[in-house]
This record gives structure tokens, sequence and C-alpha cells, in this order.
């Protein structure tokens, strides 16, 4: 199966052509995909941009500039559920 070996997605929102909303959503879309963590990463820091990535489909969120040490830990939550 094309694409099995993906673990995890860290999805920036902000991207020319389809942003992070929009690629999160297709993700969910495909059945084989619908339990792989998204950890979305943004530069805009409001309330309700989580929210936002949230309903898109993303399981966590980080706001840019990104603390390596969150994301690492966020990463091992996703990652070993």
């Amino acid at each position: 199966e094309k694409h099995s070996d993906i673990a995890i997605v860290l999805m920036d929102i902000m991207m020319p052509e389809m942003d992070g909303y929009e690629a999160m959503r297709d993700i969910r879309n495909q059945p084989k995909h619908r339990n792989l963590p998204i950890i979305a990463l943004t530069a805009k820091a409001m309330k309700d941009d989580k929210v936002k990535c949230i309903e898109a489909g993303a399981n966590d969120y980080l706001a840019k500039p990104v603390d390596t040490n969150k994301l690492l830990s966020l990463m091992r939550v996703w990652l070993y559920r």
C-alpha cells in the first residue's frame, strides 16, 4: 500500500496552492489515513485557529516559533498511542 510507512504528519498551515486545512481534510478523507496523527504548525496563535485546525483534522496544534521540546513531546504522545 502506498504511503503505509507514514507514522505522523507535521502540517504547516500557511502553504502556497493548498493550505494546511485543506490538506488535512484531504488526508482525513482517505480511509487508510483516518487515524494518522497530524500535528498542525501555524504562525497564527489565536484561540479560534486551534479550533479550526482540530476541525480540519489535526490531532494537535503548535504555534510558531515551534518549541522543539514541546514538538518532541507531542510527537511521543501521538506516536505511542
